[in-house]
């Protein structure tokens, strides 16, 4: 949430100069640089993921060598159960807060459109919703295949060669 918080401020201040520099946008005479808002945006994605990349790759690993493959394998489990929950709540929430703007854009509730104070709140929402449902479940998601695919990768190593087997052994 926080990358896609940091990526968004940066966008609006690059739309912001673009139209303080490029009068014609608005007008609709010249166009949109649209190549450094994309850059913006995969920069963005791809800094902030590198710290979490990292715990997933070195988590399993050392604590594969430290403890040996038992203590890995609680901790799939254990971030594959936390991941999975996490990853569905944030989806569902995303989309709920997302379908109820659209549902109050419709007019389906009487008396409230847009321009309403329902409908300022489920923009709220939908502000909130968006990240959850398209950055933070996909994030999960892959964060628990990349620990998986390490874990099945370096097995057969820490397996025989493990701080704590070496230590029961003495």
């Amino acid at each position: 949430m926080e990358a896609v918080a940091k990526a968004a401020r940066k966008m609006v201040d690059e739309v912001r100069r673009q139209f303080r520099e490029m009068p014609g946008i608005l007008a609709g005479t010249a166009k949109p640089d649209y190549k450094t808002c994309i850059e913006i945006s995969s920069r963005g994605a791809i800094g902030e993921m590198k710290i979490p990349a990292l715990l997933a790759v070195i988590v399993p690993v050392l604590c594969g060598f430290v403890f040996g493959p038992e203590f890995v394998g609680g901790i799939l489990i254990g971030s594959t159960i936390c991941a999975i929950m996490l990853a569905i709540f944030t989806g569902n929430a995303g989309g709920a807060w997302d379908n109820a703007k659209k549902y109050i854009e419709t007019g389906a509730i009487e008396g409230h459109s847009k321009g309403s104070e329902a409908h300022k709140a489920a923009v709220v929402g939908d502000t909130v919703g968006d990240p959850l449902k398209d950055t933070v479940g996909p994030c999960l998601d892959i964060f628990i295949k990349i620990m998986a695919n390490i874990s099945l990768v370096t097995v057969s190593i820490f397996s025989q060669y493990n701080l704590w087997s070496w230590i029961s052994s003495m």
